[in-house]
Order: C-alpha cells, then sequence, then structure tokens
C-alpha cells in the first residue's frame, strides 16, 4: 500500500510542485532538461565547495546558486551505484550486487535485468531526447545490453571500469555507430575533454529536434590510472608535500569554517587499510613524518596528479554549463552533480603501479617526473584516500561513511529559489530516479516488453528540494559482505564477516564512538530489519 500511494503522489508531484514553489504561477512549468552528472571515485571532500583545496570553481558556483546535500548516500562501489542510480532501486534488485561478472545468483548478474527500467528509458517516453556519456560499467561482456539498448538515444565512452585517458582507440566508442564521429589527433585527446566535447553534441542535437533533454555524464574522473595533462599537474606540483595529515586538518578546518560539518567536529583516526592481494599488507595509515623523503615526494606527486584530474573535470563541466547558459537553457536545467563512491584506497598507503595488483613502485628522479603521463599507470593509496574523505571514516567498498556519503551538488534556478544552501535531508541515489519521474512528468512503468518491472525503491527528492522532510522507514547496504543499515539517526554497520558497530549519526557523523556493546537491544532490532531487507532484496543467495 505505501509503494501505491507513493506511485500516486510521485505522479502528481509536478503540479505540486508548481503549486507551492511559484504560486504566482499557476500554470505547470514546462519539462525541464535534466543533466545527471556522476563522478568516479571523487572523495566527499575534493570539491572546493566540501572544504578541499582542489580548485573547482565551476561546481563551486553550482553550489554556490543551488543545494549541497550534507547526507547523500551511494552504494559503496562503481558498478553497483551506478545500477541503483539508473534504475531507482538497491543494486541487488537490479542484478548487480557485485561487478560485471555473472554468478548466476538473482543478485548478482552482472548487468541491469529485465525486471528493471532505466531514467532514459523512463524519460523517452515522456519526449526526452536522452544521451550517455563517460563510462557504462554494467555490461557483462558484449551480449549482455549496452547504452543504447536500455534507452540511450546517443553514447560515447567505455563500456568498461576504467581506461587510458589519453588514447582514444580501442577503449572509446560511439555508438549509434551510423552517426558522425568526431576525429581526435592523437596527440591531442584525453578523455576527460573529449567526455565535454561529446556532451555538448548531444545537447545540441536535442535542441535541434526541440525536445527536453536527458544526460547522464559519467567521467571517469578521478578513477586510477592517474593521468593528467602536464599543465594540471604543475598547478599542484607543490602543494601536496605537506602530506595527508595536514591536508585532513586543512580540510576539516575549512569544513566547519563554512558549515558542513560544526564547531567541535574532531578528525577521525587515520583509517586501516587492508591490501587485497597481499594479505601480509594491512595496518593503519602511517603518519606522513614518519616516511622517507623519496615516498613523500613520490607520494605528493600522486596526489598532484589527482588533483590535476579533479581539475580538468571541473574545467569541462564548465564549459557544458556555459554551452547552457548562452543558450538559455540553464535555469530550466535540473543539474545533480554527485561521486559514485568514496575515494579509492587501492591497496595500501603506497598506491600501486601497472595495474591493480600487489606491486608498488618507489619513483625518483626521471621516473617521478614522468608520473600522469600516457604511459604510467598508478594509484594514490589509502593515505590520500583518507585524506580525500575528510573527516569520514574508511574508503569505497566500506560501509563506514567515508565509503557510502557522496557530495551532492543540485541546481535547478527555475524551480530552487534557495542559493548557498545545505539539506541535511537523508538522501540516496535511489532516489533520483523518483525525482527524475517528479519533475518530468513521466510516469515509471508496470513493465517493460511485458516484463513486469520492480517497483521504485527511492523517494523524490523535492520535499527536500525546499527544505521539507523526507519520511523513509531505512536505507540499507550490502557489498562484498560488508553491510550496513540506517534507521533514522541509527547506523548498524559491518566490515566483511565482522561483528556488527552501531553509531548514532546526530551526535556521531564521523562514526567515532561504537556503541554495540552497550545497547544490544538496538543491533538486534535493526539487524533483524537488515536482514527482511537483504531477503527482499536479493542480496542473498550471496557468492
Amino acid at each position: 500500500m505505501t509503494r501505491i500511494i507513493f506511485c500516486l503522489l510521485t505522479m502528481a508531484m509536478p503540479l505540486a510542485l508548481s503549486g507551492t514553489a511559484r504560486a504566482k504561477d499557476l500554470s505547470p512549468p514546462p519539462q525541464p532538461n535534466i543533466l545527471l552528472i556522476l563522478a568516479d571515485d571523487l572523495g566527499f571532500s575534493d570539491m572546493g565547495c566540501y572544504g578541499g583545496e582542489v580548485s573547482t570553481p565551476n561546481l563551486d558556483a553550482l553550489a554556490a546558486h543551488g543545494l549541497r546535500f550534507k547526507q547523500f548516500y551511494n552504494c559503496t562501489r562503481c558498478c553497483p551505484t551506478r545500477a541503483s542510480l539508473l534504475t531507482g532501486l538497491y543494486p541487488h534488485q537490479a542484478g548487480v550486487g557485485l561487478m560485471t561478472r555473472d554468478t548466476k545468483q538473482p543478485g548478482y548478474r552482472g548487468h541491469p535485468q529485465p525486471n528493471t527500467v532505466t531514467i532514459a528509458e523512463v524519460l523517452k517516453s515522456a519526449g526526452y531526447h536522452t544521451s550517455m556519456v563517460g563510462k557504462w560499467h554494467l555490461s557483462v561482456g558484449d551480449k549482455s545490453p549496452q547504452p543504447t539498448d536500455r534507452g540511450f538515444d546517443e553514447f560515447y565512452g567505455m563500456i568498461g571500469g576504467y581506461n587510458s585517458f589519453f588514447n582514444e582507440p580501442p577503449f572509446y566508442s560511439r555508438l549509434p555507430v551510423d552517426r558522425k564521429q568526431r576525429l581526435f589527433p592523437a596527440a591531442e585527446f584525453y578523455a576527460t575533454d573529449a567526455f565535454a566535447d561529446y556532451a555538448i553534441d548531444f545537447v545540441a542535437l536535442a535542441r535541434q529536434q526541440k525536445k527536453p533533454f536527458f544526460q547522464y555524464l559519467a567521467f571517469n574522473a578521478p578513477h586510477f590510472p592517474l593521468q593528467a595533462k602536464p599543465v594540471d599537474i604543475a598547478n599542484y606540483s607543490s602543494v601536496y608535500a605537506v602530506g595527508w595529515d595536514a591536508i585532513r586538518a586543512q580540510r576539516l578546518a575549512q569544513q566547519i569554517a563554512i558549515g558542513l560539518f560544526p564547531e567541535g567536529t574532531q578528525l577521525t583516526p587515520l583509517s586501516e587499510y587492508k591490501h587485497v592481494f597481499a594479505k601480509d599488507r594491512q595496518g593503519v595509515n602511517p603518519r606522513w613524518s614518519t616516511l622517507a623523503a623519496d615516498r613523500q615526494a613520490d607520494l605528493a606527486r600522486r596526489m598532484a596528479i589527482y588533483a590535476g584530474m579533479v581539475a580538468c573535470m571541473d574545467r569541462a563541466i564548465g564549459r557544458l554549463v556555459d554551452n547552457l547558459r548562452s543558450n538559455g537553457e540553464l535555469d530550466n536545467t535540473l543539474i545533480f552533480f554527485l561521486s559514485d563512491n568514496g575515494a579509492c584506497a587501492e591497496w595500501d598507503p603506497f598506491g600501486f603501479d601497472t595495474d591493480s595488483g600487489p606491486n608498488n613502485v618507489l619513483h625518483t628522479g626521471a621516473m617521478l617526473k614522468q608520473m600522469g603521463g600516457p604511459k604510467t599507470y598508478h594509484s594514490y593509496g589509502s593515505g590520500w584516500a583518507n585524506a580525500c574523505n575528510t573527516p569520514l571514516r574508511m574508503y569505497k567498498h566500506d560501509c563506514h561513511e567515508g565509503g557510502i556519503r557522496t557530495p551532492l551538488i543540485v541546481h535547478w534556478p527555475k524551480q530552487i529559489t534557495a542559493q548557498n544552501a545545505y539539506r541535511d535531508q537523508v538522501g540516496h541515489v535511489i532516489d533520483i530516479m523518483a525525482t527524475c519521474v517528479a519533475v518530468s512528468g513521466a510516469r515509471y512503468p508496470q513493465a517493460r516488453f511485458q516484463q513486469p518491472i520492480t517497483p521504485l525503491e527511492g523517494q523524490s527528492l523535492l520535499p527536500a528540494f525546499a527544505n521539507r522532510p523526507i519520511h523513509r522507514d531505512y536505507l540499507a547496504w550490502e557489498h562484498e559482505h560488508n553491510r550496513a543499515i540506517r534507521v533514522g539517526d541509527w547506523k548498524l554497520l559491518s566490515r566483511a564477516n565482522e561483528p556488527w558497530q552501531l553509531y548514532d549519526l546526530k551526535t556521531d557523523s564521523t562514526e567515532m564512538h561504537d556503541l554495540a556493546g552497550l545497547m544490544a537491544d538496538k543491533v538486534t532490532e535493526l539487524s533483524a530489519i537488515w536482514q527482511t531487507w537483504a531477503q527482499r532484496t536479493n542480496v542473498f543467495p550471496r557468492p
């Protein structure tokens, strides 16, 4: 019954928004354009408007003229988040509880299943031009559906999870194949810039067709391999020599100054790490001062490359926003910007090289200067990931706040009159579909090609846009046997095969004080809700 009522309310929401947000205008507003921008492995505090030192003036401007959410959640890792974001379901319901590997279990098929419908499919039925640019990462080989099979009129990007930023073929593809393609000189190609080029092209197509657009712009930045243009690296060449301890302290001070966290918020202890491929490499991230000078130089260079990637992505977004502004479309374009998970710790404090395996390489001399170029392959490791998630604990893969809390910027001048405002309402990527349905006047279907569709799990964020509460029973997570549930301000979590931990996020938003040993009844209550959710949403049987 609750879901039926929700669907009816969702269908009525566009008119309700028109009446409450702008009472003097009683006619329904025109369908907004919708631009959904997803960063890849961006940490909670990396942007300037979330406390970071990286130059992100374009994203900061969107935040200054819109909303920033303090408590918005993802699904711990790229594939599950992308499936959930596009379908409005928990990832296991969509069949992507893990990654793009088919285990033959209902929740782990590796790509969105026939019981799902994507935002593109829903909005296309409401007259939208639909396009996708960037990282798909929701296909099992070449046989499972790709973007143009799931509602997108246009696609340019990569089907897999990570690739060189400097080499276009064979990593990036243009679909449908009969469309005109851009030609990039090999020496000039950089994926983030190419994504902006195609994003602008696809918006122009919608303009020509006189249709509102839905565009899903899924950057692969700043995911490894860490590769950036020399000028962008140079801008940060000396910034990170101070180390991650100092950067964490600077970021938290800035977050408190801008009101993102309250006075008195303490910096969490350095997070632990556990190497997946080398079981003997685990522990707690070291203090920067304990590292040798050559190791510090190597790590500072890695973070400078990462910062350059973020800055380049911000410029690419700025180009697209400027295009919308110059065509008079920005005011009625609903823009979401978020990250697919917390910062990436893979796999230890020193980062890996060559591939995503166990290797660490200490770069010195000429090798140090070459880092970040087309022929190099690095991650930045758990120490910097810890800093990028300031002040939260842990990282991507985990269900601590550092793994699942994402920055979210929302910008829509025509309907959101608040500027430079925070929203403390709890939201989740499952809510993006419901919000798109509500603002577009589309209807979430009961079937697709005669296949029944799982009812929406998410709720519209429109109440939060107007700073009203969002009422929900709970939010829950599972990935690689890491699990969590949030009911109100109570959060129960456990790392894989470890005991439950209990936190009161109202007074302990950074998960510093585990109350599980003091409140056994609350642990029992919340774990039972998690178990029921897990059974209902295909978490079980787990591979």
